[in-house]
């Protein structure tokens, strides 16, 4: 049977909503296996994204034209509905009758042919009303933002008390934009003028990172993997923010890194460039497949400096005890930064992020006694929220008196820093990300 780009959406949304899929994965697993047309590839990805960005509203505007609540809605009935009135609502190519047309198809082929008036009936009507929607009550501010931009209204009112109305609103609208496809260079074999004329002779398009150095965004790349400058190893894919994150840490040539926390390896990489691969990087992580792939990496970009060993971040080796000139910190944290790459990120369940705090302090707690006196502690998320940010660094000072915050070296468009910065996709076009530095005293003693 072959596979149309909507049926291959449709499974990945499913194995999404039922099977807890993540939509990246799952998007890339049903793309492998029904080996779509390059064109019906970009349709498919487009409309499961699409849907994933805006599910709070679509179903919104949905239930105003469904006897039923889109909620009580059985999978794939739901989906269904959610691809149809996305197509209507946000894509001018694909004219309404073919949306709607294509929504009752697609229930049919699902086994759903019951439910194939209801869809046929919801559409149109949305259809017909598409210039003429009911308005979002906006009574309750946290309420209405939470609908239009489709993100919990528990993360809507904490960034409202981070930010105020207007920033707040430009953060969420700038989650449900695409982000751009950022690279390093890898300085150890190429330059980014080189990398650039390699790349757009091959009809990438490229643009220098506004302000990070060393980074390019790309595009028109196809499958990344399959070029040239990638199998040889001249570049890293990696967002700006994470490219700071190393570079805050300054390390230099010669010294002893531990990467805490590694894969997929980027900051470890990043810090094998700074070091111009003179010197040793221990990159470590829980689970073997993890490292194999920081291996693998490594290789590809010519590093002989790093190694790695299975390792949990909480857990004391004492073999490492104030063994490493800087200990690299990038804990597991809620990923709320990084929503723009993984937009279901924004529907995780508020409970599963009261436990990380205690993690994140745990790992950090622990990973300063591998940090030599007078050496340098960098600790890292992918998120935004104070919580797990600067609350967490201001407690491990609070109890770890001989570590303190220093200055972080980077451009001026990342604001000022006073040891600590979050950069903010609205505000630096980069992954939301929290980075701070902070050196333990020269003077020895135990640590507490």
């Amino acid at each position: 049977m072959s596979h149309s780009a909507r049926d291959t959406a449709l499974g990945v949304l499913v194995a999404c909503r039922t099977h807890g899929a993540w939509a990246d994965a799952a998007l890339k697993a049903q793309l492998a296996r029904n080996r779509l047309s390059p064109q019906d590839a970009a349709l498919c990805s487009r409309m499961v994204y699409g849907v994933t960005q805006n599910r709070l509203l679509l179903d919104f505007y949905l239930g105003a034209y469904c006897s039923q609540k889109p909620d009580h809605l059985q999978p794939p009935l739901l989906d269904i509905l959610r691809l149809g009135a996305y197509q209507i609502l946000f894509l001018d190519k694909v004219p309404d009758r073919a949306a709607v047309s294509e929504a009752v198809e697609l229930a049919k082929r699902s086994g759903r042919g019951q439910a194939a008036g209801l869809v046929n009936a919801v559409l149109r009507k949305l259809s017909q009303n598409k210039n003429a929607l009911p308005p979002i009550p906006d009574r309750d501010e946290a309420k209405f933002l939470s609908i239009r931009y489709s993100h919990p209204k528990w993360l809507v009112k904490r960034l409202l008390e981070l930010l105020g109305r207007e920033e707040a609103e430009a953060f969420l609208s700038a989650d449900n934009t695409a982000a751009p496809l950022t690279v390093q260079v890898n300085p150890l074999n190429t330059t980014p003028e080189a990398l650039t004329a390699e790349l757009e002779a091959l009809g990438v398009r490229v643009t220098p990172h506004a302000w990070v150095p060393g980074c390019l965004e790309l595009s028109g790349t196809g499958d990344l993997t399959a070029l040239e400058p990638f199998r040889a190893g001249h570049f890293l894919v990696q967002d700006g923010a994470a490219a700071l994150a190393a570079r805050a840490a300054a390390v230099t040539p010669g010294q002893r890194v531990l990467d805490v926390c590694a894969a997929p390896g980027g900051k470890s990489f990043g810090a094998a460039f700074a070091m111009e691969d003179r010197g040793e990087i221990l990159a470590c992580d829980l689970h073997e497949n993890k490292l194999k792939r920081i291996r693998e990496g490594a290789q590809r970009l010519g590093l002989t400096s790093i190694r790695t060993a299975a390792a949990d971040g909480r857990e004391f080796r004492p073999e490492w005890e104030a063994a490493f000139d800087t200990v690299l910190v990038d804990a597991p944290c809620s990923g709320l930064g990084i929503i723009r790459k993984k937009p279901d990120i924004r529907y995780k369940k508020a409970d599963d992020l009261f436990t990380l705090p205690v993690v994140q302090q745990a790992i950090l707690d622990n990973a300063c006694r591998y940090v030599k006196p007078g050496g340098v502690l960098v600790y890292s998320t992918c998120t935004i929220l104070p919580e797990e940010n600067q609350q967490i660094t201001d407690a491990f000072l609070a109890q770890h008196p001989d570590f303190s915050r220093e200055d972080l070296s980077l451009p001026a468009q990342a604001g000022q820093t006073d040891g600590q910065v979050t950069l903010w996709p609205h505000r630096h076009d980069t992954d939301g990300f929290y980075i701070c530095r902070m050196r333990r005293q020269a003077s020895g003693g135990k640590l507490l």
